[in-house]
Order: structure tokens, then C-alpha cells, then sequence
């Protein structure tokens, strides 16, 4: 593994940007088996897998639920700069979207879910993991018919294009304004917005793609 890392830093350093897959670069472990049932108003900070796709957008670091402290006992963590990723959904559209986690605190994280532990920028993680590219890879991974799943070691054979990490960082920073004015309603009428939001998809796709 060690000396994969090398030769990825130097053909990052040649090139600028290497192709990897996901096991050069990450680990990836399950979510734990808390429900809806178990949220509470205080106590451990909690992702549910069915919030990633309606309330949480690329990254957060605050949770909107939580859930006692004995319950979280049991339960699988993901610790700051974590990708976590809803692996079950009702379409292959949505399958497989994700959130990093950018909090100080560990955070439960429910089943469903995939915990992916990396050494990259979080958010250009989060930010690949909903480009093109990436749905044409998660396609060929997805089974099911009612009930669309990704199972989490399957993950580990996605190719995903790496620069350095400060080409990360620069890449981050671009799409990060882009993602402000496109989820901020008060910054424009609905159809500057929804322009906007195009272009960023168009800019997204581009500066993920090498």
C-alpha cells in the first residue's frame, strides 16, 4: 500500500492528477441500526440514510437529529472529513448520494449507509461522488428492482480522477461559491437560479473530469 501511495504522488506530481480507485485511498465500513424511532431532541449527533437525500446537501457539520447516548453505544461513527453514502434508495438516480461530514464531533451514523475513511479533501470526495462520471460507475454497481442498493465493497473499484491536494483545495473553492448561490433562494429570481444551477453542474463535471 505504501508504495502505491508513491507512485500516485508521483504521478500526481508528473501529471498533475492521477487516476485511482477508491482502495488506494480509502476504507470503507458499514453504518450501525438506529431508526427514525430513536431520534431524540438532545444527545449524540445522528445521520439517518433516508435524510441524505432530502435535507443534507455536499457536506455539513451539524446534524439535524440526535439520538441517546445508550443507543449510540451500539452504533457505527463516522469522525470529521468521513464520506458518508446512502447505498439503498427507490431509483438508481439517487442511490449512492453522499454527504461529508465536517464536524468536530464523531456523529452515528445509521444502516443503509457506507462510512468511507479517507486521507483526501472531504469535500472534493463528496463533490466527485455526484458528478457524471460517477453515476456511470455506480449504474453498473447498483442491483435490485423495488429496492435500488450498492453494496459498500463494491465501492472500493471506482475510478476516480485525483490531483494533488492543493489542486483539490483550488477545485473546491470554485465549486463551493457555485454551490452557494445555487442553494441560496434569496439571491436571485427562480430562473437566474435555476441558470445558475446549470452552469454549476456544467463547471462541476468539467473540473472533475481530467
Amino acid at each position: 500500500q505504501t508504495d502505491r501511495q508513491s507512485i500516485i504522488r508521483l504521478i500526481q506530481y508528473v501529471f498533475g492528477f492521477a487516476f485511482v480507485k477508491l482502495s488506494d485511498i480509502a476504507t470503507i465500513s458499514r453504518g450501525g441500526s438506529f431508526q427514525k424511532k430513536d431520534f431524540c431532541e438532545n444527545g449524540v449527533p445522528c445521520i439517518h440514510y433516508g435524510q441524505i437525500y432530502t435535507r443534507y446537501g455536499v457536506h455539513t457539520d451539524k446534524t439535524i437529529q440526535f439520538i441517546s447516548e445508550t443507543t449510540a453505544k451500539k452504533q457505527k461513527k463516522a469522525v470529521t472529513n468521513d464520506i458518508i453514502m446512502a447505498v439503498t434508495s427507490e431509483n438508481v438516480e439517487d442511490v449512492c448520494k453522499s454527504v461529508a461530514w465536517l464536524g468536530t464531533d464523531e456523529v452515528a451514523v445509521s444502516g443503509h449507509t457506507a462510512i468511507i475513511h479517507h486521507n483526501q479533501n472531504a469535500k472534493y470526495l463528496s463533490y466527485f461522488f455526484h458528478t457524471t462520471m460517477f453515476f456511470t460507475q455506480k449504474r453498473t454497481l447498483a442491483h435490485g428492482t423495488k429496492v435500488i442498493e450498492v453494496t459498500p465493497d463494491k465501492l472500493y473499484d471506482v475510478i476516480i480522477p485525483l490531483p494533488t491536494l492543493r489542486e483539490q483545495e483550488r477545485i473546491v473553492s470554485i465549486l463551493d461559491r457555485f454551490d452557494a448561490i445555487c442553494n441560496d433562494l434569496t439571491s436571485g429570481l427562480p430562473a437566474e437560479i435555476e441558470a445558475r444551477q446549470k452552469q454549476y453542474e456544467y463547471y462541476r463535471d468539467k473540473l472533475l473530469t481530467f
